[in-house]
């Protein structure tokens, strides 16, 4: 006899799991998740794409790569905003996830106990170094997690880390290659100990 698995109370029906898809700007993590996508809609799943409304960098309602694939999304202000309009889906994609408030984390588990398979794609780590949160709790929660990398754009390693060119401090700087940088981690952090403070 199948019994149903109870977590905190809940009756999970299915299986459903997280999927996490993190690193550098210019890593090709969203690229990646409109390929996952892409291969939901080719086998006919019911599938929601979400975006933060503050992205607007290539489009309001798409999730749009740095190659300029795109797949059609709703932009939502709020985490909770995802469980309300995910009811009905199998898969459910974010792009972004670093700039959702903390509850990404619970809706994003809520979903998975729902039983859909949810694909998250976001920075690891902020302009700093430092893991960008909420990205490291879900990835800590995550069943999937693939880390892709981009190109240092000073000597040409594997780049993991995301350089800001400009003197700001604030942790959200929505910008593209004329704020931001791919660098290994020899060229990301000689380049932080001799940026002027």
């Amino acid at each position: 006899m199948f019994v149903e698995p109870n977590i905190g109370g809940r009756s999970i029906s299915k299986a459903g799991w997280v999927e996490v898809i993190c690193g550098s700007m210019f890593s090709g993590k969203t690229e990646e998740l409109i390929r996952r996508l892409n291969r939901v809609l080719i086998a006919q799943q019911n599938v929601e794409i979400f975006k933060p409304t503050i992205d607007k960098r290539y489009s309001k309602k798409k999730v749009v790569s740095h190659n300029e694939n795109a797949i059609h999304s709703t932009p939502v202000n709020f985490a909770h905003d995802i469980l309300l309009r995910a009811g009905h889906c199998d898969v459910v994609g974010i792009d972004e996830a670093q700039f959702f408030d903390d509850e990404i984390i619970s809706v994003s588990n809520e979903l998975a106990n729902q039983g859909k398979r949810v694909i998250i794609a976001g920075l690891d780590m902020d302009f700093m170094g430092k893991p960008f949160s909420p990205m490291d709790q879900l990835m800590a929660t995550a069943e999937y997690i693939t880390k892709v990398h981009a190109i240092c754009m000073e000597c040409g390693n594997i780049a993991s880390y995301s350089y800001r060119r400009t003197k700001s401090k604030q942790t959200v700087v929505l910008g593209e290659k004329d704020v931001y940088e791919a660098l290994c981690r020899k060229c990301f952090y000689e380049k932080m100990d001799h940026k002027p403070r």
